[in-house]
């Protein structure tokens, strides 16, 4: 084991096994592709040889280079071709019968100092090395599709694998120019382990028909800055892989975060299972094709919204960050603006600060100094909400306090005329109680603005039972005029982007607490495994760990999951004070300003 991994055999020429041999090749090491299907190996060698033609065409590397990585990569469809090599890395299909077969294949075969690695994402590395007869040189190498592109690889220990098995695969990880992370043996280790609770609980809220496909798709990518909605992201990987993770998960954790969602089981069944059948959540143009096409489910474009009520001024009721920002997304749009606070002077500090955002828009390039003057000349501060007597939308963005927007909204019937739309900004609280504090129940709604507001696309509009439909019509008119994306939901903790974030940041927070994985690891296997903007951590640090908590607490209040109870950790680090950013320590310290 202490000899340099020079020679690789890859078991298993798919997408991923051929991706992973691509990425050998090119760093310089000797590659035997195996596949039992001619087929395979045939493509895997054109796969190879188109990828390179390629950076040929885009100068990243030489024709003499090109002829030097494909002179390394010989496919063949026998294992006995694997007998001279270092390591070996499988990657068949997530089945215990496939991989127990050729893992038994390779003990006749390869050299008793050689380190067979599974691919797998999903099934006990423990129990494929317990079938070999040298399980002390069985591991885990868990890349990421698309393996050339992809910068995470998992290192994946057992109780019997030894160290220095584990030490020469993370060194080669490292030379192939990847980002080894070691970990334990669990059902998808750490990428996947968060990621598939993540994209379960989106299926399941699909198959509740609480949000369209396409909104739920569209509030994650602008809400959190993923590359990919959830329901995308299952047809890109397979919904029956997906349920065999989910199986694998749920049979260790029982959990029902990780218990299947039966619109899986379905879809599996049927042969749906994503991009690869052409046909999964969404439809494909053919089977393999990532381009979505037109089905009974696609909404129309031109689809009428329905009566609509005339919107040419907004209030907006805060001073804070939030209030001033919805504002300025209003008064760029054009519309006449009155910012109330409690006082004038704070309803001042709050102009202000559009003020200063403007102006560094100005600074950016992105709007003149005319423009900024017109829109700051559009804002009208008041020291009370009896100025929002003449808007036709009021829009308030106080304190995540229920009695404090109760209140709010009680005055807001006294002082606004009849007709005017009343919305809440609030990302947890019940919008139905707020309306009930109201005479006119029909005429409010929730307006989940995310922040920083100016910056965010996304807006979710949240309908109660007694939202009537010309206020619902009107508010999807005016957010598309303000330039931002609506997606529709109901009247339940989380909308679609905070039930769908938060579990995913509890869970990460309980792997912490279990010692399965560190902050640092954690949050590089999220950021480099599945192209999140910022790990959970950091995340968590960013949003407040208080307010994370109140999230919390509020999603596991509605539904009653045990799985959504927020982790201990996290209640100890708030009870401490250590509440992110703002106070200079929450999951990490950071340096005080």
């Amino acid at each position: 084991m202490d000899t340099p991994l020079s020679t690789i055999a890859v078991v298993g020429l798919g997408t991923m096994g051929t991706g992973i041999a691509e990425v050998l090749a090119r760093a310089g090491r000797e590659v035997i592709g195996i596949d039992i299907s001619e087929a395979a190996a045939a493509r895997a060698t054109t796969a190879l040889e188109d990828a390179t033609a390629r950076s040929v065409a885009r100068g990243r590397i030489t024709e003499e280079e090109r002829r030097d990585i494909l002179a390394r990569f010989r496919a063949f469809s026998d294992l006995q071709a694997a007998a001279d090599a270092d390591l070996v890395i499988e990657v068949v299909p997530e089945s215990y019968e496939v991989k127990q077969q050729v893992f038994r294949a390779l003990d006749s075969v390869v050299r008793p100092d050689t380190i067979i690695a599974t691919g797998t994402n999903a099934l006990s590395v423990t129990r494929l090395a317990a079938d070999s007869a040298r399980p002390e040189r069985v591991l885990g190498m868990h890349f990421f599709n698309p393996a050339p592109a992809m910068k995470l690889v998992e290192v994946v220990s057992s109780v019997l694998t030894a160290p220095q098995a584990v030490a020469a695969v993370t060194d080669l990880a490292q030379a192939l120019g990847k980002e080894p992370v070691s970990v334990g043996d669990r059902p998808g280790f750490v990428a996947d382990g968060l990621l598939f609770g993540y994209l379960n609980q989106a299926a399941a809220m699909y198959e509740a028909k609480y949000a369209s496909r396409e909104d739920i798709d569209a509030a994650m990518r602008l809400g959190c800055g993923l590359p990919m909605g959830p329901l995308a992201l299952l047809d890109l990987i397979g919904i029956d892989t997906a349920r065999t993770v989910l199986d694998a998960m749920y049979a260790e954790s029982r959990d029902r975060l990780h218990a299947p969602a039966p619109i899986l089981k379905q879809l599996s069944e049927a042969g749906l299972t994503g991009r690869k059948s052409g046909r999964g959540f969404y439809t494909y143009e053919a089977p393999g094709s990532g381009v979505v096409v037109r089905d009974a489910l696609t909404p129309l474009e031109t689809a009428t919204t329905g009566a609509t009520r005339e919107v040419r001024s907004v209030g907006v009721a805060g001073s804070g960050t939030m209030a001033s920002g919805i504002a300025e997304v209003f008064a760029k749009a054009g519309y006449d603006v009155v910012l109330a606070a409690r006082s004038a002077e704070k309803a001042e500090t709050a102009k202000a600060r559009i003020g200063k955002s403007l102006a560094r828009s100005v600074e950016k390039g992105r709007m003149t100094a005319e423009a900024r003057e017109e829109t700051l000349a559009r804002v009208t501060p008041a020291g009370s909400l009896d100025a929002f007597a003449e808007v036709d939308l009021a829009v308030e963005a106080v304190a995540e306090d229920l009695e404090i927007k109760q209140q709010l909204f009680a005055t807001l019937d006294k002082v606004c005329k009849p007709g005017a739309v009343l919305a809440t900004t609030t990302s947890s609280l019940p919008v139905v109680a707020c309306a009930r504090a109201t005479s006119r129940p029909q005429d409010v709604i929730g307006m989940h603005f995310f922040n920083p507001a100016p910056a965010m696309k996304l807006v979710e509009i949240v309908r109660t039972v007694l939202t009537g439909d010309d206020v619902h019509a009107t508010v999807r008119e005016v957010t598309a005029k303000i330039r931002k994306h609506p997606v529709d939901c109901g009247d339940r903790a989380g909308f679609i982007v905070n039930a769908l974030l938060f579990p995913y940041l509890n869970n990460a927070i309980k792997m912490v607490e279990q010692h399965y994985a560190s902050l640092d690891d954690i949050d590089a296997a999220m950021k480099l495994g599945g192209g999140y903007p910022m790990g959970p951590f950091e995340l968590l640090d960013v949003v407040g760990l208080d307010v994370s908590l109140a999230i919390e607490r509020v999603l596991h209040r509605e539904f009653r999951d045990p799985g959504l109870a927020p982790a201990p950790l996290l209640e100890h680090l708030v009870a401490a004070g250590c509440l992110g950013r703002k106070t200079g320590r929450g999951f990490r310290e950071y340096a005080r300003r």
